[in-house]
């Protein structure tokens, strides 16, 4: 893509573009963070403005305008900036014919991803739920691949208004090209109403999958009910035509089906669906076997992940995959050489005889439970002790204190032999289990994962299995790496 391509998506204003040789040049990437800016990318100089326009949460934003002479020192081919920021600024002034003005820089990059994906015009999967968007998101994306298309995956979880578009921009990136790709997998969250509607806008799905809806954001949307309807729009903006993948067991997901005329297909283990599990059996902590059911077929399928969470996650991918007509037969093979995305569900075993669980990415009340469900169905005969170590869960409302001491009663009902809290309103986990019976000794409350980390360290034992969870803010993925440093992980080959 040339910068004149660029200026022409996002209608930079009139004698506001570079001009001259730089104007013919190509981009070789889209960069937002000057630090990391390669040569020849076009670097989006965010505002704080820009942040308060798209109603992103954090309490304080610096302004990367000020780091512009930065970005073309090193190399960036040219920079998008605000025109009320640049106006005034005699160093950017300067600078004004490598600078694209713009009104809103966010709007900027959004405006030249769409331009890619119209350009592009292959099939979009846009995913979004309360939990599993990444997990989901790696294993469409594998499925997919191993049927011999050519996929492009949203980039770790960037699913906003930054990172969808930043996804899909890997197209024009590091000498790639669309033609290079097949079908794009794009992962799509929110915590406000009309921002999924809003990556919708940049990427228009032609096959939308709901995955759950949780009390999740509740601090933004006040109550489930509006988590639903956020989630919902992603299936309103499907492209004509489109197809919805639905969750037959969450009744706020199958409900959407009301909100979409085309083709729907639903997914699921508990109530009827189209593509189910039966016969479901653990065979070990991290490995499921099951018969995978479609419309095309049935066949016997193996998933090594734990929990029958990760089994739905995987139904909703072979569900898609199903849209794309591929076999059962060639679904389950590549189940069978799945992983877990990175701190979403990683069984990792040590030489020292335990085994813990690192789910450590994000956590709200719906995830905890699955995950603790999880180490209960992996329990063997050798684990001959139960640890749950919960970060605090962020974002879930005024009646977080609440949750967190519900969420302490239902581990504790599950038998587990110890409950770790770390942080704020973990310590309501705790109160939760003690009141559900547990005693003093097997429950613990830590003020920060470091804290928890240096505990664990001494404390875990041959035959333990621990699971670690936690909101992304909480950083219990330090109680991981502690480990990790500490005592040696086991090439399970």
């Amino acid at each position: 893509m040339k910068i004149s391509t660029a200026a022409r998506l996002i209608k930079a204003a009139a004698g506001a573009v570079p001009s001259g040789e730089v104007f013919d040049k190509e981009i070789a990437g889209f960069a937002i963070d000057s630090r990391g800016v390669r040569p020849g990318e076009l670097f989006f100089a965010l505002s704080p403005e820009d942040f308060t326009r798209h109603c992103f949460t954090a309490t304080a934003f610096g302004d990367a305008h000020q780091f512009i002479p930065q970005a073309l020192a090193n190399s960036a081919i040219a920079a998008v900036a605000r025109a009320a920021r640049v106006e005034g600024d005699a160093e950017l002034e300067r600078l004004r014919d490598r600078l694209l003005l713009v009104d809103d820089v966010i709007d900027a990059l959004q405006k030249v991803a769409r331009g890619v994906v119209d350009g592009w015009g292959r099939p979009v999967i846009g995913i979004t739920g309360s939990a599993g968007k990444t997990t989901t998101k790696d294993i469409t994306s594998h499925l997919l691949s191993a049927s011999g298309r050519r996929v492009l995956s949203s980039r770790k979880n960037f699913n906003n208004e930054l990172g969808v578009p930043l996804s899909i921009l890997q197209m024009e990136t590091a000498g790639a090209r669309p033609n290079d790709y097949d079908v794009a997998v794009i992962e799509m969250g929110m915590s406000m109403p009309n921002e999924i509607a809003k990556l919708c806008q940049v990427a228009p799905p032609d096959v939308a999958v709901v995955l759950l809806v949780a009390p999740v954001h509740l601090e933004f949307l006040g109550n489930i009910d509006n988590v639903a309807a956020a989630k919902a729009e992603l299936i309103e903006n499907l492209k004509p035509g489109g197809t919805a993948v639905l969750n037959a067991d969450d009744e706020r997901v199958a409900a959407m089906r009301s909100k979409h005329r085309g083709p729907t297909i639903t997914f699921g283990f508990e109530r009827a669906a189209d593509v189910s599990a039966t016969d479901v059996e653990t065979a070990r902590l991290g490995l499921s076997h099951f018969r995978l059911r479609t419309p095309l077929g049935d066949t016997s399928a193996e998933l090594p992940m734990p929990g029958r969470h990760n089994l739905t996650n995987a139904l909703a991918a072979a569900a898609v995959a199903t849209t794309f007509g591929i076999a059962p037969d060639e679904i389950a093979r590549a189940l069978a050489t799945c992983a877990p995305s990175e701190m979403r569900g990683e069984v990792i075993r040590f030489a020292a005889g335990f085994a813990v669980i690192d789910d450590s990415y994000n956590s709200n009340p719906r995830s905890l439970m699955s995950m603790a469900r999880a180490l209960i169905e992996g329990r063997t005969a050798e684990a001959s002790r139960l640890v749950v170590v919960a970060g605090e869960m962020l974002e879930i409302g005024a009646e977080s204190a609440a949750m967190h001491r519900a969420a302490g009663r239902e581990i504790a009902s599950l038998k587990v032999d110890a409950v770790w809290g770390v942080r704020g309103h973990a310590a309501e986990i705790i109160e939760g289990a003690r009141e559900a019976g547990m005693s003093v000794g097997a429950t613990r409350f830590f003020e920060s994962s470091e804290a928890a980390a240096e505990a664990l360290i001494d404390e875990v034992r041959g035959g333990d299995l621990v699971l670690v969870k936690g909101s992304r803010g909480v950083r219990t993925d330090a109680i991981v790496k502690s480990l990790r440093e500490r005592y040696e992980a086991r090439d399970e080959g």
